[in-house]
């Protein structure tokens, strides 16, 4: 199975900006669709972002949707989590998963999960 390793994490302030690298160790994201979930203290996973890595076609919680951006790169075989304009409450621990089902957006429907990433934004 591919491992999936993310990076990019760490403590900004708000309205700073941070870009998330999730990279597939031993294989590719090909025919597959990419998710960053993300989970603060006594709260849910939830997405924040998919991308299918055929098509290209993107899904954004509407939360994000004005300041994310994910994209693939088919050379460095990542998908990519550009955050900008940062708020407190995009504190969390980060997390891409990959699935075969398309996208998808709930948590069990993604089989491969990396370890994860803080990013944590101060006010």
């Amino acid at each position: 199975q591919v491992q999936l390793v993310e990076s990019g994490g760490g403590l900004v302030q708000a309205g700073d900006s941070l870009r998330l690298s999730c990279a597939a160790s031993g294989g590719t994201f090909n025919r597959l669709a990419v998710g960053w979930f993300r989970q603060a203290p006594g709260k849910e996973r939830e997405l924040v972002s998919s991308i299918s890595w055929t098509s290209g076609t993107t899904y954004y919680r509407d939360s994000v949707k004005a300041r994310f951006r994910i994209s693939r790169d088919s050379v460095k075989n990542t998908v990519d989590l550009q955050m900008n304009s940062l708020k407190p409450e995009d504190t969390a621990v980060y997390y891409c998963a990959s699935t075969s089902q398309g996208l998808q957006y709930v948590p069990s429907q993604y089989g491969n999960w990396g370890q994860g990433t803080q990013v944590t934004v101060s006010s």
